[in-house]
């Protein structure tokens, strides 16, 4: 946990006072992205043991959308939100930071084994959904048509679902060498530093009048009700154990950086998407953890 809150907090100090060279939290998140995430999920993903209960890290993320969706399309214009404020909230207060926050935090608190069921979720559930239906949400509110092609292309070449399907099959054939383990293994660990990095570089949080209401409500869904929501599912459905914690606790966690890009990408209240992101990123710090010790 420390070592989280270290890359973090010299993310922002590093873009508040160092002036670091334009382009490197692209350059940054092109690393994690396409060679450290993928490394991590095919080093993780041929040690995990699928069971029936499995299902339920990826069941809690479409819960959350799509919980999200229902809620602020019917919230939004009893509140007179426009549009591009109702989409905003959708996307990020859907989407979890499940990767670049979720990985770590899973690996402080669980270690490998809860990583593991981490990159389960993420890679079954909050991408897909992002790459789906999160570009369905913000072309329906940007007034824009989805192309199922394009949707379609982005999930099939995405690097780490590739690692996915790849580390599945090298799972049923019985795992990696050795030899490969100890170069998968190495390279996946750089993702945990350079993702928290590059999210306190990419720090915003410039609240105003107009945004708290409506930052508050897709606050109070992200990190309270849609996780409360995920855990009476899995208690209901007898799911219990690592399995619980980690889908509930990714279910929590801080909105998506990659979500609040998509909001700007189709100018749905940039100013508003990333104030919740901001302040999602700060609050779950606190909230996991608390959420941890009640689950047990």
């Amino acid at each position: 946990m420390l070592l989280l809150f270290v890359c973090l907090i010299l993310g922002v100090l590093v873009a508040r006072f160092a002036k670091p060279p334009a382009g490197i939290v692209a350059a940054i998140n092109w690393w994690v992205i396409n060679v450290a995430l993928p490394a991590l999920v095919l080093d993780l993903i041929p040690k995990v043991k699928f069971d029936p209960q499995l299902w339920f890290p990826v069941a809690a993320m479409v819960l959350t959308f799509g919980g999200a969706w229902l809620l602020f399309g019917l919230l939004g214009p009893r509140l007179g939100w426009s549009r591009q404020r109702t989409g905003a909230l959708i996307l990020v207060c859907g989407l979890g930071n499940t990767s670049f926050m979720g990985y770590p935090l899973m690996q402080a608190l669980h270690g490998q084994q809860g990583l593991a069921l981490a990159v389960v979720a993420d890679q079954l559930g909050a991408f897909p959904l992002l790459a789906s239906a999160g570009i369905v949400v913000a072309s329906i509110y940007a007034g824009r048509k989805p192309e199922p092609v394009l949707i379609l292309r982005r999930i099939a070449t995405f690097p780490a679902f590739v690692a996915l399907i790849v580390g599945i099959v090298a799972g049923a054939c019985g795992g990696w060498p050795e030899l490969l383990h100890g170069v998968f293994a190495p390279i996946g660990t750089t993702l945990t530093p350079l993702a928290l990095f590059s999210v306190g570089l990419q720090f915003k949080f410039h609240p105003g009048n107009r945004q708290l209401g409506a930052a508050s409500w897709g606050l109070a869904w992200k990190l309270l009700l849609a996780p409360l929501l995920c855990w009476a599912m899995g208690v209901a459905a007898g799911v219990g154990g690592l399995v619980l914690t980690v889908g509930v606790l990714q279910a929590a966690m801080a909105p998506m950086v990659s979500a609040a890009i998509l909001a700007d990408e189709y100018e749905l209240e940039p100013v508003l998407a990333n104030t919740v992101l901001g302040a999602g990123i700060v609050l779950s710090l606190l909230t996991i953890p608390l959420g941890n010790l009640w689950l047990g």
